[in-house]
C-alpha cells in the first residue's frame, strides 16, 4: 500500500511515531523463568554457520549473537518467542525460550539446527572444489523454521535490490511494527508483525523504511491471503508444488519462491534462479568463469536433489568471482 509523496508525513512525524513505539514496547518486564531443552545432534553440526543463515544482515532485530549465544525472536503459531541457543559441549546444544511461543520454539530447535536435513544420495566427489568444501565443513546443515510467511515477507523485501537496502528496510519495519521480544535479550529485539499486521503497516512507514512500492504492495497482497498460503505451502508434497502455490501470487516469482523454500523448509534442492550474482559465483567456482542461469542449472544438474547444498558449500569454500567494479551505492529517496 502506497500513497503520493504529498501525503507522506514529515520526517519529524516519523520520528515521533518511532519514539512512541519504542517507548511503549522497549521497557522490559522482569523476565519469566525460561523453558530449557537440550539437543544432541546425531551428526556433526556447525551451529553458527547453520543457524545464522536465517539472519537478515548484521542489524537484524530478529536475530543477534552475544558471545557464544545465538538469540532469535520469532512469531510462532503459539505466539511470540525468544530462543537463546548455545553449544555447551561438542555435540550438545542447549536452548532456553521465553514468551507464549516458547514451547513451540524449543520443539523447533532440532529443525532450526538442521535435524531434518537429509544428505543421503549426495556425492561431493563429482567436483574437487565441492569435495574439499564438504570435507572441511562436515557440520554444515540446512536449517528450517517452518515459519512460511516470515520467510516469504523477508524474501519479498530482497527482490531486485541490494542486500544493504533490503536488510535496512527489514530492520526498520520489523522494529517499528513488530512486537518486542520477551526475555533478557542482549539488546532490544523484535518479532515480525502478524500476517494481519503486515496488511496494516502504514504507507508512510514503508516509504520511511526504504522499501519500494512494488515490494510493499506485494507483501500486503500476500498477507491478505497469508493464512491460505501458509496452509498450502506446508501441505505441498514437494518443492515444485510449493513453487506452484507461491508463483501463483501476484509479484512472487521463482526467485522469491526459492528463497522462501530455503529458509522456511530447508529445501536442499531449491535454486534462486534470477539472482544477480548467484549464477556468476557458481560458474566461477565450478568452471572458472561466470555463467548465466541456464549454465548454472546445467552445472548443478550433477547433484539432483542437493543443488542448494552445493551452493552453500560453494559459499563455505570462500571461492567467489572477483569484483569487476566498485560496490553500488544506491540512492536514498526516503526524505523526498
Amino acid at each position: 500500500m502506497t500513497t503520493s509523496l504529498s501525503r507522506i508525513p514529515r520526517t519529524r512525524d516519523a520520528e515521533r511515531f518511532q519514539a512512541r513505539e519504542s517507548t511503549t514496547r522497549d521497557p522490559r518486564p522482569a523476565p519469566e523463568r525460561p523453558l530449557e531443552a537440550e539437543y544432541r545432534p546425531r551428526h556433526p553440526l556447525d551451529l553458527r554457520r547453520t543457524v545464522l543463515y536465517q539472519r537478515h544482515g548484521a542489524g537484524d532485530p530478529t536475530m543477534t549473537v552475544s558471545g557464544s549465544v545465538i538469540w532469535r525472536a520469532s512469531r510462532t503459531p503459539a505466539g511470540v518467542a525468544t530462543l537463546a541457543i548455545r553449544e555447551t559441549h561438542p555435540g550438545v546444544v542447549r536452548g532456553a525460550a521465553w514468551g507464549p511461543g516458547r514451547e513451540w520454539a524449543l520443539a523447533q530447535l532440532p529443525a532450526l539446527c538442521g535435524a531434518g536435513d537429509d544428505p543421503s544420495g549426495f556425492d561431493a566427489s563429482r567436483h574437487p572444489l565441492i569435495a574439499d568444501a564438504h570435507r572441511r565443513n562436515p557440520g554444515l546443515r540446512l536449517s528450517r523454521t517452518d515459519l512460511v510467511f516470515d520467510a516469504l515477507a523477508s524474501a519479498i523485501f530482497e527482490q531486485k535490490v541490494t542486500g544493504m537496502q533490503a536488510f535496512g528496510a527489514w530492520r526498520r519495519v520489523v522494529t517499528w511494527c513488530g512486537e518486542r521480544a520477551p526475555g533478557p535479550t542482549p539488546q532490544p529485539m523484535f518479532a515480525p508483525p502478524t500476517i494481519d499486521g503486515w496488511q496494516h503497516v502504514p504507507s508512510w512507514v514503508w516509504h520511511r523504511a526504504g522499501l519500494e512500492p512494488p515490494q510493499s504492495k506485494t507483501v500486503v497482497r500476500a498477507a491478505r491471503r497469508g493464512d491460505a498460503i501458509v496452509r498450502a505451502v506446508l501441505g505441498a508434497e514437494d518443492g515444485e508444488a510449493v513453487d506452484r502455490v507461491l508463483v501463483s501470487q501476484p509479484g512472487i516469482g521463482p526467485w522469491t519462491s526459492a528463497e522462501t523454500r530455503i529458509r522456511a523448509l530447508g529445501d536442499a534442492d531449491a535454486v534462486s534462479v534470477g539472482d544477480f550474482h548467484l549464477a556468476h559465483h557458481v560458474g566461477y567456482a565450478l568452471e572458472g568463469e561466470r555463467t548465466d542461469d541456464d549454465g548454472m542449472l546445467r552445472l548443478l544438474a550433477a547433484w539432483p536433489g542437493h543443488r542448494q547444498r552445493v551452493i552453500r558449500l560453494i559459499g563455505a569454500s570462500g571461492v567467489i568471482e572477483p569484483r569487476r567494479a566498485p560496490r553500488l551505492h544506491p540512492e536514498d529517496h526516503r526524505d523526498r
